[in-house]
């Protein structure tokens, strides 16, 4: 935890973010508060003793706050005895992004590159569908992660995935001349734009569960239905928006990993192979990125089970250019 130094006696003070607040009752009658307090750099049990339910509320989950205490150990761990806690104000000069694990670019900046991409598409069909579908999500897609848990599990994770699909299908089009560029990039901008009504996303920008309609429907089904409608209130022609439905239904590949039916056309095809791609890719770079050079990882379950090498010739994880 990026604590420091506040004062001689050794106390530590800093901003944190209550991921886990319980009240509990000491063997002497007494309240107190177990916390887990958490930042870019990990994350700390604290203890708040003899808590005063009357003159202090319980620090709410998700909420950032300045706190002070002093550190010892417990069962070998690290452990926060807190003497204040108390809410971020506005005159502290912090923000929730910076003690939460984001999105390595600003969320404008990428929802805009989004924008410009699909505003310079010669199908003004699928121009309209796209542009307008973003507008029409952009206050959540600013802050939305693109998974509960692995992959772009992070604030601004949902365009920052999607935004490396974007650059990733561009070159493919170039390479292959029958491959509709316009269909590709609105399938890649729009396949996982329904995950804004899947989860349950608190103030850190990161899910805490699924939503009913993410339980019953998924985004999977429910982009496909997005789709539909929107194209519908524009006017968008039947087979155009059905391309663009397939895409969206088709994008996990197959039918184990959630797909509705397989990829039938190249361009769905293409899609569903690199989001298979920067998932992985993602994945493998943070299981990677606390890896000393020339030693394995852990075994990755969600990667086939399988040990991480890092050969060292690059540091990992770097951040991508974007610009």
């Amino acid at each position: 935890m990026n604590f420091s130094k506040c004062d001689k006696s050794g106390a530590l003070e800093g901003f944190a973010v209550v991921r886990q607040c319980d009240r509990k009752t000491a063997k002497n009658g007494s309240v107190y508060l177990d916390m887990l307090l958490s930042d870019l750099s990990g994350e700390i049990v604290a203890k708040l003793w003899d808590f005063k339910e009357d003159i202090q509320p319980l620090p709410a989950i998700n909420s950032l706050v300045k706190v002070r205490g002093t550190l010892s150990q417990f069962n070998g761990n690290d452990q926060l005895s807190v003497s204040r806690i108390r809410p971020v104000a506005e005159s502290d000069g912090v923000k929730i992004e910076d003690y939460v694990k984001s999105a390595d670019y600003d969320a404008d900046f990428m929802f805009l590159q989004l924008m410009s991409v699909a505003e310079d598409f010669r199908d003004s069909d699928l121009r309209s569908l796209v542009t307008t579908m973003l507008e029409n999500n952009r206050e959540r897609l600013l802050t939305f992660p693109a998974a509960y848990k692995l992959h772009h599990a992070m604030r601004g994770g949902l365009l920052y995935h999607t935004l490396s699909i974007v650059r990733l299908a561009k070159p493919i089009a170039q390479v292959y001349p029958f491959i509709d560029s316009d269909l590709l990039l609105s399938g890649v901008i729009l396949h996982d734009l329904a995950k804004t009504v899947e989860f349950n996303v608190n103030d850190t920008g990161l899910a805490d569960s699924y939503t009913t309609d993410g339980e019953l429907i998924g985004h999977i089904v429910r982009g496909a239905m997005f789709v539909e409608e929107t194209g519908k209130q524009l006017g968008i022609p039947d087979e155009t928006r059905r391309l663009v439905e397939h895409m969206l239904l088709s994008h996990h590949g197959v039918p184990e990993y959630g797909a509705a039916v397989y990829p039938m056309f190249p361009e769905a095809e293409i899609l569903s192979q690199l989001d298979m791609l920067d998932a992985r890719i993602y994945e493998m770079a943070d299981a990677l990125s606390n890896v000393e050079p020339l030693s394995f990882s852990t075994r990755q379950k969600m990667l086939d089970n399988r040990k991480l090498y890092n050969h060292g010739r690059k540091e990992i994880a770097p951040k991508a250019k974007l610009d």
